[in-house]
């Protein structure tokens, strides 16, 4: 049975599997470091701090923003996904602070992806962030009510595809991708932001477009970059997130479904087949959640404590796709905001376990998954072609057992609960052919790569 949930930042649908893929490869953001943070809502001067203190040092490869552009007023954090006009006139920050914050990421060697909001503008009327005044359908200087689709109500029928992709998403005004004037609106946004250094995109609620109506504002930019995409998988659903494995990457929203049914209490050895039903691996950007699933109960959230991080250590040691952490903040009340300081965020990025498979992910590349172990249940073992081995315990009970780890003989620091610089004593020997005694405790993970 399908499960949606009404949010402004994109509609959720969690559902069931279908079609099997290979968990061979993984998905192709360019450069060799592939793991991305998404700093939800985080004011780009922090984020420019992130990068250079944590990001940088820990191996990431990429930072996802949250939108720039200037939207209605208020406290709730879709706020920022109802655009009044693409000024870079945030609650974030402005245009300075936005190039500032780039600049800061490439320098710690770390790339920016921007959160692209393109399939609709604000409902109702005022005055934005960046003082523009507008109603809907009626953004001065940028689009007229002959910018929008004819449908003016909500969507009802998501076996429809003209209902899905023409009609309002919850009240917002529907964009006309269809249409060349709106195209090239679009893409010179998104040219303006690559040209302060903008790597690639996450677009958002990319189902609700045409997937061509994309490729076509993709061909109208002077340079695209690498783009993510937001398309929900929804059973029986009209629109299927393969029709836009041509323009990028997409978001793989059924791994982190079957990540929390795993974790939960259905046994990791299920995890085996994370791959089969789900997009190929080369094409899927995985995440344990996002702000939209951690609020409708749909996967995994901060507030699982040691079964979320080890389902990020799963995600980082895995081959399939390419993860996305997502870390955001503290909330009890679904809509609310972001804090206004430096105290309420999560941190996930910055967690020991989570940085320490950042490396591990860096170290191992493209290794195939070998040597799979697993007891049925709670604990999950697998090597990484001679080049990464991982023990993932979900148990209540510690783990003592000798593996086969593929590694070549030596001393490994488990880079899961060793401190950054120094192995302080977690460390596990390998012998000469190749087996390793392991301790494992309970709700907890050991990790060895050749480079740790």
């Amino acid at each position: 049975m399908q499960r949606r949930s009404r949010v402004i930042g994109g509609v959720l649908a969690a559902a069931g599997l279908t079609v099997c893929a290979p968990w061979t490869s993984q998905a192709a953001p360019p450069g060799a470091k592939t793991v991305t943070a998404t700093l939800f809502e985080r004011p780009f001067a922090q984020v420019a701090e992130v990068c250079t203190d944590q990001l940088g040092p820990a191996g990431y490869g990429y930072v996802e923003v949250s939108p720039a552009a200037e939207h209605i007023q208020g406290g709730p954090w879709w706020t920022s996904y109802q655009p009044v006009s693409y000024k870079i006139a945030g609650r974030l920050g402005d245009r300075t602070a936005f190039k500032k914050m780039v600049d800061a990421c490439h320098a710690a060697g770390v790339r920016v992806i921007a959160d692209a909001v393109v399939n609709h503008m604000a409902a109702g009327s005022g005055t934005g962030t960046g003082g523009t005044a507008y109603t809907k359908y009626g953004y001065p200087g940028l689009y007229g009510d002959q910018d929008f689709h004819a449908c003016r109500e909500d969507i009802a029928d998501y076996s429809d595809r003209g209902d899905v992709q023409n009609c309002e998403l919850v009240g917002l005004a529907d964009l006309d991708t269809g249409s060349d004037r709106v195209r090239t609106a679009i893409a010179g946004h998104l040219d303006d932001l690559r040209s302060l250094g903008v790597d690639g995109f996450r677009v958002d609620a990319a189902k609700h477009m045409a997937a061509d109506d994309l490729a076509a504002v993709k061909g109208k930019m002077k340079d695209s970059g690498f783009w993510v995409q937001e398309v929900v998988y929804g059973e029986g659903e009209a629109v299927r997130p393969e029709e836009y494995t041509g323009t990028g990457d997409v978001d793989e929203f059924r791994y982190g479904a079957h990540l929390k049914a795993a974790f939960r209490g259905g046994g990791l050895a299920q995890l085996k087949s994370v791959a089969d039903g789900k997009l190929g691996g080369d094409r899927a950007r995985t995440f344990v959640d996002n702000w939209d699933t951690e609020r409708n109960g749909s996967t995994l959230t901060y507030k699982d404590g040691a079964s979320y991080l080890l389902a990020h250590v799963f995600m980082l040691a895995s081959p399939y796709g390419s993860p996305n952490v997502h870390s955001g903040y503290a909330w009890t009340d679904k809509d609310a905001g972001p804090p206004t300081g430096r105290d309420g965020w999560t941190g996930t990025h910055a967690a020991r376990e989570i940085t320490g498979m950042v490396g591990f992910r860096n170290a191992v590349g493209s290794a195939p998954l070998t040597d799979w172990w697993d007891d049925g249940g709670s604990v999950i073992a697998f090597a990484r072609g001679g080049k990464g081995f991982v023990v993932l315990n979900n148990g209540d009970t510690a783990l003592d057992r000798t593996f086969a780890t593929s590694l070549p003989a030596g001393t490994y620091c488990d880079v899961v609960r060793a401190a950054p610089d120094a192995c302080d004593g977690h460390t596990v020997t390998v012998g000469d052919d190749g087996t390793a005694h392991v301790q494992v405790p309970a709700k907890s993970a050991v990790a060895l790569h050749v480079e740790g």
